[in-house]
Formats: structure tokens, C-alpha cells, sequence
């Protein structure tokens, strides 16, 4: 299976998903969060670092409920307007 590049738009979205959760984590080390996760350290490592900008719902899920963050903080968060749309205005 070919998958196609991905947009700016979700490049941006992993960015914003990989701040978030990486925030959201403090000083609570990544191995700790990743493994009470059910993932591994370097997935958690690529989607904090946006490398991953298109996680699995289920990781995702499983990462914020970690950290304790509501899927509805998480959502609100990735979907906000584009930077680039904001300083095109």
C-alpha cells in the first residue's frame, strides 16, 4: 500500500498533537508515560516530535488518558485554525 504524502495541514496537526501531549507529560519521564501507555518509547518519542503526525486513535487515546488529558482538550487543540490561514488574514 502507497501512502500519500501528507499536507501541511496534518503536518501542522502533528505538531500541534506532539506539543500537546509533550506538555501535557511535565516532568514525568517519556519511558514511564510510554509503557503506563501500552506503546513504546519511540513512538511516543515520534509523536511528541511530530514525526508522526497521523498516530492511531487508540495510541493517542491511550497517551492522553496517561498524562490526563480529556480527548476533547486533545481535539480542540489539533483542530485549530492553521497558523499559516491565521497570518495569511
Amino acid at each position: 500500500m502507497v501512502r500519500l504524502p501528507l499536507t501541511p495541514e496534518e503536518v501542522e496537526r502533528g505538531q500541534r498533537l506532539g506539543a500537546l501531549l509533550r506538555r501535557a507529560r511535565g516532568e514525568r519521564s517519556m519511558l514511564d508515560t510510554a509503557l503506563d501507555a501500552g506503546v513504546s518509547p519511540e513512538t511516543l518519542r515520534k509523536i511528541e516530535s511530530g514525526r508522526v503526525a497521523t498516530p492511531a486513535f487508540p495510541t493517542v487515546a491511550a497517551i492522553a488518558d496517561v498524562v490526563g488529558l480529556s480527548l476533547d482538550a486533545v481535539w480542540a487543540e489539533i483542530n485549530q485554525p492553521a497558523r499559516s490561514a491565521q497570518l495569511a488574514s
